[in-house]
């Protein structure tokens, strides 16, 4: 009887644990398909090894591009790993998030941006909108974060109004948003940065939705 009752217990406990945990973290990319995503896949985009590559490195991106989901995301934990080369030009990148394609013009994208590139090495610009460099982290300290040329771990904490980056495991950004206005839901996408012999890669996208 009171081993019945002992494990009885046991499973009270085991059940709000359980239930805590929350959703899974899911995968964004199949590594086969632009499937859940779009943009210019003919020109701009495409699936290289698994990956999610944009760019050229031998001719010069003409401007900002971005490959997007199809979905729309509010509070989530994002992650993945890119891959930043080029050395003509304005080299750069980064993922929006809580973002919505522009119509004019219709490549571009406007809200927050994890940035990705010299002297924006894993800050939070707000891109098409107050188009300003929201939070950066120490210009030298980010430096010895990076990995020049190589895979990146790239993680985005968007909860409420609160925003976390963080790249190969160190916190770059923490950010509180006061404006009431701006929206806290949006697309996701990768970006290729205008004017420059420039290349992104991205694989392991994972994001985990939270409530």
């Amino acid at each position: 009887m009171k081993s019945l009752i002992w494990i009885g217990f046991l499973s009270f406990l085991y059940i709000p644990i359980c239930c805590a945990q929350g959703p899974k973290a899911v995968s964004l990319f199949d590594g086969k398909t632009f499937r859940g995503w779009e943009g210019d896949t003919l020109h701009t985009w495409r699936i290289e090894k698994g990956m999610l590559v944009g760019g050229s490195l031998t001719n010069t991106v003409p401007h900002n591009d971005f490959l997007c989901t199809q979905k729309v995301y509010s509070n989530f934990i994002l992650k993945l790993k890119i891959k930043l080369t080029g050395d003509q030009g304005f080299i750069n990148s980064g993922v929006q998030f809580r973002s919505k394609r522009l119509s004019n013009p219709a490549y571009e994208m406007i809200g927050y941006q994890a940035d990705f590139g010299k002297d924006y090495w894993a800050s939070l610009y707000d891109e098409s909108r107050r188009n300003k460099t929201l939070v950066k982290p120490n210009d030298q300290e980010v430096l010895t974060w990076i990995k020049f040329n190589d895979w990146n771990d790239y993680e985005i904490k968007a909860i409420d109004n609160r925003i976390r980056l963080y790249i190969n495991g160190h916190m770059s950004v923490d950010y509180a948003e006061m404006d009431a206005s701006i929206p806290q839901s949006g697309l996701i996408g990768i970006q290729i940065h205008g004017g420059g012999k420039a290349q992104v890669a991205v694989k392991d996208i994972s994001i985990q939705e939270l409530p």
